[in-house]
């Protein structure tokens, strides 16, 4: 018997009536793709938290802020005097709360607050969500800051000069109500409100490790709660001038610098203690408020 060759001349070893083997076929595994890990779960329910915090919180702080800034701002132009100005507002928000909660001062504090709260909220949640964190995480952040920042002094600019045409000097022949607010007040106003939400949403995480806080201390309050309620008020030490020197530039147009200093050094215990009397219910109780009331929600469905 001969063997076969095939056609390249090479011996073919298949024996008679054999079939040629089937040709193998190789398969890759397919690569996976990149999913994206981002963690989406629940996230209109996050979002719904974010917004009822926020309103929660506003409504909370809105009228004592309201009290507190009509009467630096009505002290400071020489209207009324501080102590007369905060009693006639309580007299009537217990008297009339129908009339004080629709005011156009209220609404203006309501908005200020209610929109700076919810862009924090907002830029937690994003950050939760992009990195794949835990949705009631929190962000300390430079993009936090920024966009806080950003809707806060928007939103006070605009709140400060409305509130200090209603309650800036009064109508005279030599001064108008209704002129526009000077840009470098403007300046000074933005600048002080950077500084305290900086104090507000920024300082407390860096600072609360290292609080010198005693073990019997920690058992009546944490130190995040601790340094929620001093930062935003310690800032207003250092802020409290830049606000009363911004609604001077206002209320006297045309008077010395050595006037104006006199004016914010007579005015700066008092407004300092407004402002932080201000600012400890505004980021203070309502920043505790918000966080709690965010977490809370999460938490019934996450």
């Amino acid at each position: 018997m001969t063997r076969e060759v095939d056609r390249n001349g090479l011996p073919n070893t298949l024996a008679e009536g054999a079939l040629p083997p089937k040709p193998r076929i190789v398969t890759s595994k397919a690569l996976p793709l990149n999913k994206s890990q981002w963690n989406t779960k629940e996230l209109p329910w996050r979002l719904t938290s974010d917004l009822t915090a926020a309103a929660c919180a506003s409504g909370l702080v809105s009228p004592l802020i309201t009290i507190i800034d009509r009467a630096i701002i009505e002290n400071a132009s020489g209207r009324v005097a501080l102590r007369t100005s905060i009693l006639n507002s309580v007299g009537t928000l217990f008297t009339r709360p129908h009339h004080f909660l629709k005011s156009r001062p209220f609404l203006l504090i309501s908005a200020l607050y209610f929109g700076t709260y919810l862009t924090a909220n907002s830029i937690d949640t994003i950050s939760s969500t992009v990195q794949c964190q835990s949705p009631s995480s929190t962000t300390a952040g430079p993009a936090k800051f920024l966009a806080t920042t950003g809707v806060n002094i928007s939103l006070c600019l605009y709140k400060d000069s409305q509130y200090t045409k209603m309650f800036g000097p009064k109508p005279s022949g030599l001064v108008s109500p209704t002129r526009p607010v000077p840009r470098a007040s403007f300046a000074l106003f933005a600048l002080r409100d950077s500084m305290t939400v900086f104090a507000s949403f920024n300082l407390p995480p860096l600072i609360a490790p290292i609080l010198p806080l005693t073990q019997n201390i920690e058992k009546q309050i944490s130190r995040a709660s601790a340094a929620q309620f001093l930062a935003p008020a310690g800032i207003q030490l250092f802020s409290t001038p830049l606000h009363l020197l911004g609604l001077d530039l206002y209320n006297r147009p045309r008077v010395s610098w050595r006037a104006r200093v006199g004016r914010v050094g007579r005015d700066y215990l008092g407004s300092s203690l407004a402002r932080m009397g201000r600012v400890i219910p505004a980021f203070g109780v309502g920043g505790v408020v918000n966080g709690g009331v965010r977490k809370s929600m999460m938490d019934i469905r996450l």
